[in-house]
């Protein structure tokens, strides 16, 4: 036990901060400030709580919450009550904070009360709630680099992700030898709600999730720790069970748009290489943001014989994307779950779609939810998982001449014209900016033709100059990158080749209803 008083200052203001961010009250002074002692050690304390809070509120600048608990992390690494670790470092930080959150009760109680006074009241309430709790990394979400860039199919949103910490040569020996532990089963589950962590598995003692019903079973709302757009949100299923495209998720998003209409909502495709990262626990994403995808007009309009009710449509968009309108959800997920189950089956080897390999499927949707002028919106975007020896990624996947900028998968989020980018591209694309200037400059040879292409069309430019051209080239290269997952390609021949199996479509569907 540290008898050391260095905790003190930061415990003070990390009480007054909670208390301007609305979690806790004046009424609690006493009673979290002797929390905070305990978790951090600190005995013989000597002094007047209160005195001492009110005192600290005078004090002209604080640091954020995320600063005070670096700072009180820090202090507990020198002062050996936690090993200098990333893991340890987050779990005490989630501990520290778990003092200012309530009990998920009534948390969801509080969500509930805001819920019957708008949809919208409550979400902003869980939204700020998760930021100032710190369970929300703003300090690190800040790192990210963030832009939207012109392209042929509207403003793509680019990020180059920095938010997550990178492990350091303690962190990996640790994790190499931690006890081996199936609980929680996978960073998704409900069983992540206040647990502490261990090395390997963050800390979540500070995580809330909201109770919702969605097709007659328990789900969970909650937010993303790393926020890639505003509001972004995870809805997960209570059971960990596989992800699956079925009549039942058109069912779920299409409930879930009707709840909170001012959010969308997501699924990842249900197979490897175009689903997301977590195959493994039922789950979509949402969020509070209007993307590029979202902002599509479609350039082709057709009906379903079975389904006049339903307003279809292709949407003018890299990847390969049907979009339905209706006044009625059942409307919208019987002719969902047709246009999906024809998908599966279907193949058409000129445009090197092959649904099956032996037994394997390879066609899936991913589908996205809205709530738009008084109609329920459903897109499907078509997907192919196949490979080949050209394309030993996926045929449907960032190919070879764009692996320098975007490799991995291309889930949800990137589907709909935001890209997430590897950390790596902050210092080699600062590169490429030298050269664009006539700076010396150590471009990495995956770069070098694509940085010698911009030296050639653009010349020496001035620095601001020289960085604009560069994010606008990368947009470029997200742009082929989405060209490549699109099943049915934006050339005469794919645009034929699409509109040869919505002909298919209006012939099966029926049949398949």
């Amino acid at each position: 036990m540290t008898k050391s008083s260095a905790y003190l200052a930061g415990i003070r203001r990390l009480i007054v901060q909670a208390e301007h961010a609305g979690l806790t009250d004046k009424t609690d002074r006493i009673y979290v400030f002797n929390k905070l002692l305990a978790l951090l050690k600190v005995e013989n304390y000597e002094g007047s709580v209160l005195q001492e809070i009110a005192d600290t509120e005078q004090e002209k600048q604080l640091p954020s919450i995320p600063d005070l608990i670096d700072a009180l992390a820090e202090q507990a690494v020198r002062s050996k009550l936690i090993e200098d670790l990333s893991d340890t470092r987050e779990i005490l930080g989630a501990e520290l904070m778990d003092v200012f959150v309530d009990r998920p009760s009534r948390i969801n109680d509080d969500f509930n009360t805001k819920f019957r006074q708008s949809p919208e009241t409550a979400t902003n309430w869980f939204y700020h709630l998760s930021q100032a709790s710190n369970y929300i990394q703003t300090k690190r979400i800040a790192r990210n680099i963030s832009y939207q860039a012109a392209t042929h199919y509207g403003d793509f949103d680019i990020t180059i992700n920095l938010s997550k910490p990178e492990k350091n040569p303690k962190d990996i020996a640790a994790a190499k030898h931690k006890k081996t532990t199936h609980y929680p089963a996978c960073l998704l589950c409900a069983e992540n709600e206040g647990y502490k962590g261990r090395i390997g598995h963050p800390a979540r003692t500070n995580h809330r999730l909201i109770r919702l019903e969605l097709g007659c079973e328990p789900w969970y709302l909650q937010y993303s720790p790393y926020v890639y757009y505003p509001e972004h949100c995870i809805v997960l299923s209570e059971k960990h069970r596989d992800m699956t495209i079925n009549k039942q998720t058109f069912e779920r998003l299409l409930e879930f748009v009707e709840k909170f209409p001012h959010y969308f909502i997501g699924s990842n495709a249900d197979l490897p290489i175009v689903g997301g990262s977590i195959l493994t626990h039922d789950h979509y994403q949402g969020g509070h943001y209007s993307f590029a995808m979202d902002r599509a007009k479609t350039d082709y309009e057709f009906s379903l014989p079975a389904f006049r009710q339903v307003s279809c449509g292709l949407v003018r968009w890299p990847m390969s994307v049907i979009r339905l309108r209706a006044e009625a959800k059942s409307d919208l997920v019987l002719a969902a779950e047709s246009i999906t189950n024809v998908w599966r089956r279907y193949a058409d080897f000129s445009a090197d779609i092959h649904p099956f390999t032996d037994q394997i499927p390879h066609n899936t949707v991913t589908p996205i939810a809205r709530s738009r002028n008084n109609l329920f919106e459903l897109d499907l975007v078509l997907r192919n998982n196949r490979q080949s020896e050209a394309h030993p990624l996926g045929i449907f996947h960032p190919h070879s001449d764009v692996h320098h900028i975007k490799k991995e998968n291309i889930g949800l989020i990137e589907v709909m014209g935001l890209a997430v980018l590897p950390p790596r591209l902050v210092d080699e694309l600062g590169e490429v900016e030298k050269m664009l200037q006539g700076k010396p400059a150590e471009i990495e040879a995956y770069h070098q033709e694509w940085a010698d292409n911009l030296f050639a069309r653009k010349g020496i430019l001035p620095a601001v100059q020289a960085a604009e051209t560069v994010r606008t080239a990368v947009a470029e290269k997200f742009e082929q990158v989405l060209e490549h997952a699109g099943v049915f390609k934006r050339d005469a021949a794919g645009q034929i080749a699409f509109r040869k199996f919505i002909r298919h479509l209006q012939d099966q569907a029926d049949s398949t209803s």
